[in-house]
């Protein structure tokens, strides 16, 4: 894979009640977890992401892809990949998927996080799913 061109971007790690966010700097030097937003409506998630993008002043989005052990679909990618393209459309930004195969559990190892109902585990899983993007891209695609 090529590495692709460092800019400010979100990571999501999008889960059934909460989505971990972590974003870098637009030199791709630094990667920030944030507060994890709580699943709510599309609409409400959408507008706490349009404040965001906008104050950290966005260019795309990396969205963690739970492939199964295979590289293969899984349901919770469909639903994860759906969710991404319509929030990328919705905040008019590209979007790249990185396959999040085991990153909550890495996530748990590498920041000492056991059991956590606050969203940290998942946004040090979308920190983990940054920093390979940072390292291997794919490039945003804004096709959406």
């Amino acid at each position: 894979m090529i590495q692709p061109k460092p800019c400010s971007v979100l990571s999501l790690d999008i889960g059934d009640k909460r989505i971990g966010i972590a974003g870098c700097d637009p030199l791709g030097i630094s990667i920030t977890h944030l507060p994890a937003i709580f699943r709510s409506n599309f609409e409400k998630n959408l507008k706490e992401f349009r404040k965001i993008c906008f104050d950290r002043k966005v260019e795309g989005l990396i969205i963690g892809n739970p492939l199964d052990m295979h590289g293969k679909e899984t349901n919770q990618s469909i639903r994860c990949k759906k969710y991404g393209f319509k929030l990328a459309k919705c905040l008019k930004l590209p979007v790249a998927f990185i396959n999040e195969h085991c990153s909550t559990i890495e996530a748990k190892e590498k920041f000492s996080l056991k059991s956590d109902k606050t969203g940290k585990i998942d946004s040090a899983a979308a920190a983990i799913l940054l920093q390979q993007w940072l390292i291997e891209g794919p490039n945003l695609d804004d096709s959406n």
